[in-house]
């Protein structure tokens, strides 16, 4: 039997996708079609921003396109060499979260510890983050969109980036 998927296909280490392989398993033929497509905004702006981790109490990637979107400001703007001289230290120095494993094999790749993979989505790991705030202080994390502007209050935002802005937003 045929079957269709509606989906980019995305390759594991053996080169294939892993839905094809695993319906391939079940006596299944699959077929991916490409359905989305996808840009990044803001690019600059996250670029000037990853160049500043002083302005910044950390990093939150909620999907593997956010490091993907770092991965770009990076290479596009010539600043691997000063991500690997200190810029990826500074990072390091904060709290970088994730959510789900995938993003956080993705961000350890570029050289981040990362921690909140076992979250799962973002409200979950926003509970974390909270709960981990909660233990040192009474004021609550901030969480800074890329859409919005960094404020000058005492505790540094985080730099939130590819999130749904209304799940951290109610935290």
């Amino acid at each position: 039997m045929k079957v269709l998927l509606l989906k980019d296909a995305k390759d594991d280490d053996s080169g294939q996708d892993p839905y094809i392989q695993e319906l391939r398993l079940c006596g299944l033929e699959g077929t991916l079609i490409p359905v989305l497509s996808f840009e990044f905004m803001s690019l600059p702006s996250l670029s000037e921003k990853l160049s500043h981790p002083e302005g910044f109490g950390g990093l939150i990637f909620t999907s593997p396109r956010a490091v993907e979107a770092v991965k770009l400001c990076l290479e596009k703007d010539n600043k691997t060499e000063a991500w690997e001289k200190s810029l990826k230290d500074r990072w390091n120095a904060k709290s970088v979260y994730v959510v789900g494993s995938a993003t956080a094999s993705l961000v350890n790749k570029i050289g981040l510890d990362a921690e909140g993979a076992g979250s799962g989505n973002a409200e979950k790991l926003a509970e974390y983050i909270c709960s981990i705030f909660r233990l040192f202080t009474d004021i609550p994390p901030r969480f800074f969109m890329e859409s919005s502007k960094v404020s000058t209050a005492q505790q540094l935002p985080f730099l939130a980036i590819g999130v749904r802005t209304e799940i951290l937003k109610q935290r």
